[in-house]
């Protein structure tokens, strides 16, 4: 998926986070979401973080290659782990693993799968998949979009329950 898809899938999980556990608070969810939707594609160094990051994403893809480590169970745990116990706001850790978990998923529904067991070899694919920059990932983004558009404006109580 592009980083436009995983950016509104950030956003969207993180909307559905918000509204489904109210101690989450949307202020530091949603914006570490976002960030946290971009965080895997750091092992690429045309991604929007590897071009910020270029000797980390370069230094990350020759060690271990593109959707290995940074979009498995392995690299979700240690961030968490690693968030939760350095990060004084639980809720920017929090944000942050939702937005990776978003992308995890939008990248499995990618013909070339992700490695989500790492260190193994397996990829991992859902049973429907597209390819990336598709007719029909621009769907998705579409719809993700107007989620998180119609989400947006009942949180801004534009839109009445």
């Amino acid at each position: 998926m592009t980083g436009k898809t995983h950016i509104v899938g950030g956003l969207a999980a993180a909307l559905i986070s918000v509204q489904l556990e109210p101690s989450l608070d949307p202020f530091f969810v949603l914006p570490s979401a976002l960030i946290g939707s971009l965080v895997p594609d750091i092992c690429h160094s045309g991604s929007q973080l590897g071009r910020k990051i270029p000797v980390l994403a370069r230094s990350i893809r020759i060690l271990f290659g593109h959707r290995t480590i940074t979009h498995s169970l392995l690299f979700l745990f240690i961030t968490g782990y690693l968030g939760y116990h350095f990060i004084p706001y639980w809720n920017l850790t929090t944000g942050l693993m939702i937005g990776m978990i978003s992308h995890l998923i939008l990248d499995a529904a990618t013909k070339q799968g992700i490695m989500l067991l790492f260190p193994l070899k397996m990829k991992i694919k859902l049973p429907i998949t597209t390819h990336t920059g598709s007719q029909a990932e621009k769907i998705i983004r579409n719809l993700l979009s107007l989620y998180v558009f119609v989400q947006a404006l009942f949180l801004m109580n534009l839109l009445p329950r």
